[in-house]
Formats: structure tokens, C-alpha cells, sequence
């Protein structure tokens, strides 16, 4: 677990699994094996768990996003595309 981004509107926090047995030359180094992306809205108080073909999406697109420098309205933006698919309700215990 790795916290990626933090701004008082998103965190996003990388969750990867290990893969036992799998050759990471046959998955290419950028591939995201297992795992994925939590999005936290802290305003809507709803998180969602990405992974899979729309992790790698959010992955390039982060990436692509970091190379222009951007502000935090920038990130917050792109972060928000995400987050507006969020549907589990934060919870603390």
C-alpha cells in the first residue's frame, strides 16, 4: 500500500499484490499485475476501488498528466473523473 496523492479533496492510495509465480518479463514492466487504485472522496465520503483495464487507464492517464506539470485544480480534476464512480460510502470503525 502506497499513498500516490493527497489534497483536501482525493486521496488515492496504489494497493499491489504480489504474483507468485509469474514472470514479470511476460507482463512487461509497466503492467499493473494485481492490485489496483483507491479513490477517496473526502467531501462525498465515498471511495471506490479501481483495478484491472481501468486501473492501467488511470495509471497512463496520471502519468501522461505528470509530464505537463500540473497543479493541484489539475490533478483534482482528473482524480475527480474517477471518483464520480464511486458508490461505497466511507466508513470508519
Amino acid at each position: 500500500m502506497q499513498m500516490l496523492y493527497n489534497s483536501e479533496n482525493f486521496a488515492v492510495v496504489q494497493f499491489d499484490v504480489p504474483t507468485d509465480g509469474v514472470d514479470e518479463a511476460e507482463l512487461g514492466a509497466n503492467a499493473l499485475t494485481r492490485g489496483g487504485y483507491e479513490i477517496v472522496d473526502k467531501f462525498a465520503r465515498k471511495e471506490i476501488f479501481i483495478e484491472g483495464a481501468l486501473a492501467q487507464s488511470f495509471k497512463e492517464g496520471v502519468e501522461a498528466l505528470i509530464e505537463t506539470s500540473p497543479d493541484v485544480d489539475e490533478l483534482d480534476a482528473y482524480v475527480a473523473r474517477f471518483a464520480n464512480l464511486a458508490q461505497q460510502p466511507v466508513v470508519l470503525h
